[in-house]
């Protein structure tokens, strides 16, 4: 059963989420974590935790299950020990409800707190990701939107989510509700997540807010941004700057997905422009060649950054700029693999759960050095033992 709000247990893994130098084997677990998500059940007549019914979940996603049927028929396959190692008690009398049900399941997922699943799994992934020391980390803030499974009105459920950039770990996620967007949920979003310092948070256009930074640097980190049609005074200012005085201070040259790109990157020191704590502009000129058509395009991006050429040079500025859309490669990874956006999962909070599980299943994987997720999905698919062990309950 989840822990009640005044026991001891919840400020105990606080300290222990705080605690920057524990080792691997005391970080709490994922049960430990699931504990922290409350119970939407009565009590009276529980045959199963809920930490238990949540980890078969999450297990039976990371062999690739892509709905709650699938969910419910690797658990009914499960093997005893499988289940005994998550919780899941034996009653002689009554053999058949040894596990819990499909429609258990179900029904759980539709009723849990989004909220909280999403920060006991956020923090999870958070416990193991160590940055580099003396680096600072990139954390993109992007959104999804899950097409199948759209509510009354045709309402699409939409996720906002924090996602590291160099392991792809989400270390938060948060939905949009129909009466809001993303940039009211963008500090609620990074409120979740407990450490910001020596961070570098970047995003699209639309979060190019100025009560977004203010935020960003109470909290000591930084921000890179990019300056659209929605800051029209700070696109002014920046294309206004003496840019070809500027020497060239970056190439790269990258090809994929049918074109060849090459990107050129100027940065100048600034510090006036309108915009809180703006000290770098960035300009990248982006030249695209398709290779089938021959068609090339040439764009200009301006961004600002409040890191200062001490804390990032242009390379690493471009470095940043890039990896933010590592996002688009997670979002890919559920929507190829896992056949997000389509299922038409609709009930309650079961969409966002399973999303969450989703993320896990590819934090998990990524954490163990996996780079093909669909070939590890079918290895952990022959052996439910794998599962277990990449969530570290075996």
């Amino acid at each position: 059963m989840p822990a009640d709000v005044s026991s001891p247990i919840p400020p105990a893994l606080a300290q222990l989420r705080d605690h920057s130098e524990l080792a691997p084997d005391e970080l709490p677990s994922l049960l430990e974590r699931l504990s922290e998500v409350p119970d939407p059940r009565d009590p009276r007549g529980v045959r199963h935790a809920l930490t238990v019914v949540l980890a078969l979940a999450a297990c039976a996603v990371l062999t690739g299950a892509t709905s709650l049927l699938a969910v419910g028929e690797w658990i009914a396959d499960a093997p005893p020990h499988v289940l005994e190692r998550v919780g899941v008690r034996h009653d002689p009398l009554l053999p058949r409800r040894a596990r819990p049900a499909e429609t258990t399941v179900r029904r759980l997922l539709a009723r849990i707190d989004g909220d909280a699943l999403d920060r006991a799994v956020g923090r999870w992934l958070a416990d193991r990701c160590t940055p580099a020391a003396g680096r600072l980390r990139g954390l993109a803030v992007d959104g999804k939107s899950l097409r199948g499974a759209s509510r009354a009105g045709d309402r699409r459920i939409h996720l906002l989510a924090a996602l590291e950039h160099t392991t792809s770990l989400v270390l938060a996620q948060l939905d949009v509700g129909v009466k809001t967007n993303e940039i009211t949920c963008f500090q609620p979003l990074l409120d979740t997540v407990v450490d910001l310092s020596r961070t570098v948070v970047t995003s699209d256009a639309m979060h190019t807010q100025r009560e977004h930074a203010d935020y960003l640097l109470g909290r000591g980190a930084h921000y890179i941004v990019i300056a659209k049609g929605n800051q029209k005074r700070l696109r002014r200012q920046l294309r206004a700057l003496p840019w070809r005085e500027i020497p060239l201070q970056g190439r790269t040259r990258n090809a994929g997905h049918g074109r060849s790109e090459i990107r050129r990157i100027k940065v100048a020191s600034v510090n006036n422009l309108f915009f809180p704590g703006a000290r770098q502009a960035v300009q990248v000129k982006r030249r695209r060649t398709h290779r089938k058509t021959g068609r090339t395009t040439i764009k200009t991006v301006y961004a600002v950054t409040s890191l200062t050429a001490e804390h990032a040079n242009p390379a690493r500025i471009a470095q940043l700029i890039r990896e933010h859309w590592q996002v688009e490669a997670l979002h890919h990874v559920r929507d190829t693999t896992f056949a997000e956006d389509a299922s038409q999962l609709r009930t309650g909070s079961a969409p966002r759960a399973m999303a969450t599980w989703r993320n896990l299943a590819i934090g998990a994987l990524r954490l163990s050095g996996t780079t093909n997720v669909a070939a590890a999905l079918r290895r952990n698919a022959r052996n439910a033992d794998r599962p277990l062990a990449l969530l570290g309950l075996a």
